[in-house]
């Protein structure tokens, strides 16, 4: 069974540092391209960041770029997206997918597979 699992999550001040991790199972991620979205109450899901299949190609929207990193680790199964400089509009439940196109982008219709997300809480 293909699953996606995200973890990392938690309550943080504004300011510091989070990292997510995106663990699969059942299936190989390296055939795979892999975004990171987030969905805050009452708003639609966005796109936050995706990396390629092999991790040469990355791409980050406007508002976390120069503070969020993603990375993958295909011999461990798993993609990070480190968040530094975390803001109160931050917050949100983030999410995992994967897409079998070389790729991927920002876009929800893209992507194929979907972990449950975890919750992100940025607050003093």
């Amino acid at each position: 069974q293909l699953q996606l699992v995200e973890s990392g999550g938690g309550l943080v001040q504004p300011g510091g540092s989070l990292r997510l991790s995106c663990a699969a199972s059942g299936f190989t991620l390296d055939y795979y391209a892999i975004g990171w979205f987030r969905q805050a109450p009452g708003k639609e899901r966005e796109g936050v960041s995706c990396i390629s299949r092999r991790g040469g190609t990355t791409n980050y929207a406007d508002s976390v770029k120069g503070r969020f990193t993603i990375s993958r680790d295909n011999a461990k199964n798993t993609v990070y997206l480190q968040m530094n400089s975390l803001k109160p509009e931050d917050t949100a439940i983030y999410y995992c997918a994967a897409t079998k196109l070389i790729r991927g982008g920002l876009t929800v219709r893209e992507y194929d597979y979907w972990g449950q997300g975890c919750q992100v809480t940025v607050s003093s």
